[in-house]
């Protein structure tokens, strides 16, 4: 057991959140930056909007749901990065500017043929789809106005769109572009949806934090609380809104720019989404109340933070935004909401406090993490690891374990609950079992949705680094990834076909990597994940005559699927 102590918790691979301040909003002359489609700008996703475990990095231009459209260098540059994903931002393009700021452009359907040279070069050299490499400032200058790409879908985009940021092109930060003079017609002011009293008191912010809805009523921006004049709290007490913008000629529930509490005319809270780091993208889990959306679905913009949950949207921050009034007396709430307009919501209400005396300190039901410190936890058959900076909040930690299923090659390791978040992912090790030595090769973890979290074999265990808590067993991966082709069968005439295309997939740990040859050498294969479809081009690199195709696909366990067809060009 000493031995298990020392040696498992050698390294992990994620970063400690440093949750660093932003820097001063750089000046730019007026009609500095060109808009990037030549299209009226309406915007299906706005800067630091709440998404799935992320802050939203830029805007969203629609595309009235089509691919195609030019994109256009926003100002003088060269490209100064380019990228090639299977999702994430898919097809990307970084220019960078003389005034410190790089302009990003995402999910692109094809490159300029400048772009797409240098990117094939690259792919070749490197024999991979996957392309990530930097240029320098001769390679590819451009000027503003120039088409650098065409609008896409590629990547993790859930539609046709072009994502568009902008950058701080020393320290990476990801700046509002609608704070930097790319301007939208918005004149709708946003709406309040509902009005939420927390009791925060001594204890975690957890799934277990007592509160209190609020139905809000109101027109023009003008809301109040319905049939209620004076809010009676107690103890220590947090704010939280429900809350969307609109804008001209869009339907879409877009995020909101600024928040604003006042007490008694002292500004006690504000949120201003201009700029941040990308360590703090997921601590948008801390900037709502993660275990209501969870677990119904409702987002609810939390109006004070919890002890590790501050991002540099916070601008002003009194006691944490927490409120504990030690008087009897009637006091004046205003809550307001802005977006990037300058369109305003403002919900006005009154509290008064009933009781003025706090609770007894916190009392835990399992084990208390403390989120400003290392934490472990280990059993006979389970160790975890949890870094600094992985908790938002002290974290009230409990486990269990049930028996084996008939799906299951272990226990069910129950980890705490999904309701509370994780800031990093966290090192988790399962042991193997004696009876499953002859399969520990191809042993995985998954999750409850038997989804894999990873599966690397270290000193008896198998390891794995999941970013949420929940259920998690071990599963054997032994099955080869299926490979189906489209438009070519053995020995066939394919002179008048531009491509050959197939479909492929994985049934646990997912597709690792594919390689394509012809004649023995390397070829490139695209790949749309989404779609799960593979394919080439053909190039001048394949000439007349019969040619030899083989096609090799792997998944996470390295489980390899090969498939060779003969054909004629």
């Amino acid at each position: 057991m000493r031995f298990f102590r020392a040696a498992l918790f050698v390294f992990c691979l994620f970063p400690i959140s440093s949750f660093s301040q932003p820097d001063k909003l750089p000046e730019i002359p007026p009609n500095y930056f060109l808009n990037p489609l030549d299209l009226k700008l309406f915007l299906s996703g706005t800067f630091g909007e709440i998404r799935t475990n992320h802050f939203h990095s830029g805007i969203d231009i629609k595309t009235n749901q089509r691919e195609g459209y030019p994109v256009y260098a926003v100002a003088d540059g060269y490209i100064s990065r380019l990228r090639v994903q299977i999702g994430g931002f898919g097809n990307a393009v970084y220019i960078n500017h003389p005034n410190g700021l790089t302009s990003v452009y995402a999910h692109l359907q094809r490159f300029n043929s400048k772009i797409s040279l240098a990117i094939k070069n690259y792919q070749y050299l490197r024999e991979s789809f996957e392309a990530d490499f930097p240029l320098t400032p001769i390679e590819i200058p451009v000027k503003k106005g120039d088409i650098i790409a065409w609008s896409g879908n590629t990547g993790g985009s859930a539609g046709p769109h072009l994502h568009f940021e902008v950058r701080n092109t020393k320290t990476e930060q990801t700046i509002n572009p609608l704070a930097l003079g790319i301007k939208i017609q918005d004149d709708v002011k946003p709406q309040i949806n509902g009005f939420y009293i927390y009791k925060i008191n001594h204890a975690p912010f957890n799934e277990f934090t007592p509160k209190q809805y609020f139905q809000t009523m109101g027109t023009n921006g003008k809301y109040t609380l319905n049939k209620v004049s004076v809010v009676n709290v107690s103890g220590k007490i947090g704010f939280g809104l429900v809350t969307h913008d609109l804008m001209n000629g869009s339907g879409n529930r877009n995020g909101i720019y600024s928040t604003t509490i006042w007490l008694d005319n002292e500004k006690i809270y504000e949120t201003q989404a201009d700029q941040f780091y990308f360590d703090q993208t997921r601590a948008v889990n801390a900037y709502i109340d993660y275990p209501s959306k969870i677990s119904s679905g409702r987002v609810i913009e939390k109006g004070f933070i919890s002890k590790g949950g501050k991002t540099s949207f916070h601008k002003t921050l009194v006691n944490n935004g927490i409120i504990y009034l030690q008087d009897n007396n009637i006091h004046d709430v205003k809550y307001l909401v802005k977006d990037a307009n300058g369109n305003e919501a403002v919900l006005n209400f009154k509290i008064k406090s009933i009781d003025t005396n706090l609770p007894s300190p916190y009392k835990a039901r399992g084990t208390l993490f403390n989120h400003e410190q290392e934490n472990t936890f280990i059993k006979e058959d389970i160790a975890i690891k949890f870094l600094k900076g992985t908790f938002y909040d002290d974290v009230d930690f409990t486990y269990s374990k049930s028996a084996k299923t008939s799906n299951s090659l272990s226990p069910i390791h129950i980890i705490h609950n999904k309701l509370t978040p994780l800031h990093q992912a966290f090192e988790l090790l399962l042991k193997v079992d004696s009876s499953l030595n002859k399969m520990k090769d191809k042993l995985v973890i998954v999750n409850e949705s038997g989804i894999y979290q990873g599966g690397e074999l270290t000193n008896g265990y198998i390891r794995a680094y999941p970013k949420s808590f929940g259920r998690f067993y071990l599963k054997v991966d032994s099955i080869a990834p299926n490979v189906t082709p489209i438009n070519i069968v053995d020995h066939a005439n394919l002179s008048l076909q531009k491509a050959i295309s197939f479909k492929i997939g994985d049934n646990l740990s997912g597709i690792k990597e594919f390689k394509g040859y012809i004649n023995g050498k390397w070829i490139l294969m695209e790949y749309d994940y989404k779609r799960g479809l593979l394919w080439h081009n053909f190039d001048e690199r394949t000439g007349f005559g019969k040619h030899t195709f083989t096609l090799v696909v792997s998944d996470m366990k390295k489980n390899t699927k090969t498939i060779q067809l003969n054909f004629f060009r």
